[in-house]
């Protein structure tokens, strides 16, 4: 008979097909077992749509009652988008149920739990709690500072160059990585970049994948309003959300509103240092609900995001490629530190091959 792991994986599976489509809520997976069968199963698949408890629920049926559920995340109690799922569970007589992990949510917090042991129903948590957790890295972030959770991506060659000292970039990576790249623009709400990139390689920042995909918004950091009303970003901000983030100056107002006219929304941001203050852009940020951002910035602003401390999250990859050069640039700007014992470091290290290129995940080290 197949165990509570094996079953909760099955969960975790079923959550992850929610990427990028559930924000602001949670990825959520659930599965229905009787008699050790798996009865009933589904995901949420989008903000304002049935919960993953309640499609279960439904494929299920009568054969719910008395079984035992799985999901790797506590289920809701209060009213949203949707009923609870609490009310849900407890209906559908079901005898058990197996969670990975409590809601962060202040709303939930333990509550839901609660709510089903007092209802008779045996609850178990922890079952693959610290995959179910990473699963969900950016709805805990979000859901807890109302910041959007930082995933800074880097494309380099061996030798740690990430363009020929020319300013040639394109392309590093091989087609592969360069595919996964777009599917994690696709999964997160917001994609930034400086006004470096901008002027250099004229991006268009978009998803571009097979099928239907979810666009981002496109965050520019663009302190002094350089950004040219010609670039590929200002001439199709009427299809794709666009943000400029810059800070208040003298003779900024007539390119603000060419620019807004264009419909792009410019931020006037506290300053730090005379750049745009990264904390401020990212509380403005989660006051939109953007709950994840894909750093894609240059050296300058990967620079900045490490100096700020407010990179979640580091995807690096490593083509096969040798660069050299004293003047071509690395992934990091600035004027780095002095000494080795003050640099970054990073735990949870993983390591996977994108085609040809090797990718490396992994988090800043907490002090």
């Amino acid at each position: 008979m197949k165990s509570d792991q094996e079953f909760m994986r099955r969960a975790l599976e079923l959550a992850a097909l929610g990427r990028g489509k559930t924000s602001p809520n949670p990825l959520v997976g659930a599965v229905v077992v009787k008699d050790g069968v798996i009865v009933g199963e589904g995901y949420h698949k989008k903000a304002g749509t049935p919960h993953a408890e309640v499609i279960a629920l439904q494929e299920a049926g009568a054969r719910a009652k008395g079984a035992d559920l799985y999901v790797n995340l506590e289920p809701c109690c209060h009213y949203g988008r949707t009923p609870p799922c609490t009310k849900a569970i407890i209906e559908a007589g079901v005898k058990r149920v197996v969670v990975a992990c409590e809601d962060p949510n202040p709303l939930v917090a333990g509550k839901g739990i609660e709510i089903l042991r007092q209802a008779g129903i045996a609850v178990e948590v922890g079952v693959l709690e610290e995959e179910a957790r990473r699963l969900n890295e950016v709805f805990f972030k979000f859901i807890t500072t109302r910041r959007p959770f930082v995933t800074l991506k880097v494309a380099m060659s061996l030798d740690g160059k990430i363009a020929t000292f020319t300013g040639d970039s394109k392309w590093i990576t091989g087609e592969q990585a360069r595919r996964y790249a777009h599917q994690m623009r696709a999964e997160h709400d917001a994609v930034m970049v400086g006004i470096g990139t901008v002027l250099a390689d004229d991006p268009l920042l978009t998803v571009r994948l097979p099928g239907e995909s979810k666009q981002p918004w496109r965050v520019i950091v663009d302190s002094r309003l350089r950004i040219p009303l010609e670039s590929r970003i200002a001439l199709t901000s009427d299809k794709f959300p666009t943000i400029v983030a810059t800070v208040q100056h003298q003779g900024s107002r007539e390119r603000k509103k060419l620019l807004e006219e264009r419909g792009i929304e410019v931020w006037e941001l506290p300053a730090d240092h005379g750049r745009v203050d990264l904390d401020a852009l990212l509380e403005e940020l989660g006051r939109k609900e953007i709950t994840s951002v894909l750093l894609e910035g240059g050296a300058m602003l990967n620079a900045s995001a490490l100096e700020a401390g407010v990179v979640d999250k580091f995807v690096i990859f490593v083509a096969p490629k040798i660069i050299g050069g004293s003047r071509a640039p690395g992934p990091i700007g600035g004027p780095g530190v002095e000494r080795i014992e003050d640099a970054w470091l990073v735990s949870d290290l993983e390591f996977s091959r994108v085609g040809e290129d090797l990718m490396i995940t992994c988090y800043p080290r907490k002090s």
